[in-house]
């Protein structure tokens, strides 16, 4: 009697089971964990992107453990950093510790969990993009025009202490171009471009990485219009080719004159000593 229960109870957890994989419902898909990234190397966040929800409401778990250690955590905060996503604010996020990180998806049908992720908030630094960029033409009094670029850290990254050291390129085209020109620029906040077309509008953008990080975005767009009238001579050149000009000048009259020496030897020959066979030059010798 109590074997013919159990079959009873197994066969219709089975026929409930067909009746919603007919209608569509089943076990979550597997999630995957794409990005984790830190803005300034003191809190950081981390992504995911769902699976199918296999046609059931379905609740997203994110958990972690530090490595070395057997306790494990849920997400401190599902909110700050939009959906799909865990923020971990200074509290919870330890630059010296690697993060264990899985997602856990779960609906009525099930369970399933995205691949472990490894995180080191030190190697996943991607800062916010340089702010305050500005464009300026300078004409100093003795040399060439330039565009003057300047720019200020991204907000959040503390790199008047050296906590966060910044490296920075500059990207910029005129409006009619297609490929944009990349300039590296160090970790200095201000850069010269000395090579630009009068009467056009110039495109720029900045951005900027760690050392052991990501790039971050472009900066905003910004523009300059390059005057026209612009005076593009530059004396220094001018100083440059004058010398240039005065050293092939002597070196082709040092030329000049040494083929003219040559030629000199050829129509006037040296005399030539005497020759004689047997004759003693000593004779030639006057005696006192």
């Amino acid at each position: 009697m109590q074997e013919n229960v159990t079959r009873a109870v197994v066969f219709t957890l089975l026929l409930c089971l067909n009746i919603r994989l007919l209608n569509g419902e089943s076990p979550p898909g597997k999630p995957v964990i794409f990005k984790c990234s830190s803005p300034e190397k003191e809190t950081f966040t981390c992504w995911w992107k769902p699976g199918a929800n296999g046609g059931l409401p379905t609740n997203y778990t994110l958990t972690y453990y530090k490595e070395g250690e057997d306790t494990i955590y849920e997400c401190p905060d599902y909110n700050t950093s939009g959906p799909n996503s865990c923020y971990f604010s200074k509290k919870f996020t330890s630059l010296w510790s690697v993060y264990i990180i899985r997602v856990y998806a779960t609906n009525k049908m099930g369970i399933s969990a995205s691949d472990e992720r490894l995180v080191d908030v030190a190697y996943i630094v991607e800062p916010n993009p340089p702010k305050n960029v500005t464009l300026e033409i300078q004409q100093p009094e003795d040399g060439k025009p330039y565009l003057w670029i300047k720019w200020v850290p991204p907000t959040l990254a503390d790199t008047a202490s050296g906590w966060l050291l910044l490296q920075y390129e500059v990207r910029l085209k005129h409006e009619k171009a297609v490929e944009w020109e990349i300039y590296f620029a160090g970790q200095q906040t201000n850069f010269k471009v000395l090579s630009f077309y009068p009467g056009y509008k110039y495109l720029v953008h900045v951005r900027c990485k760690p050392d052991h990080g990501l790039w971050s975005k472009w900066s905003e767009e910004h523009s300059i219009e390059i005057p026209s009238d612009l005076n593009m001579n530059d004396e220094t050149t001018w100083i440059f080719v004058a010398i240039l000009s005065a050293v092939i000048c002597l070196v082709m009259v040092w030329a000049v004159a040494f083929k003219g020496y040559r030629m000199m030897t050829c129509i006037l020959p040296p005399v030539p000593g005497p020759k004689i066979k047997g004759f003693d030059t000593r004779l030639l010798e006057v005696k006192v």
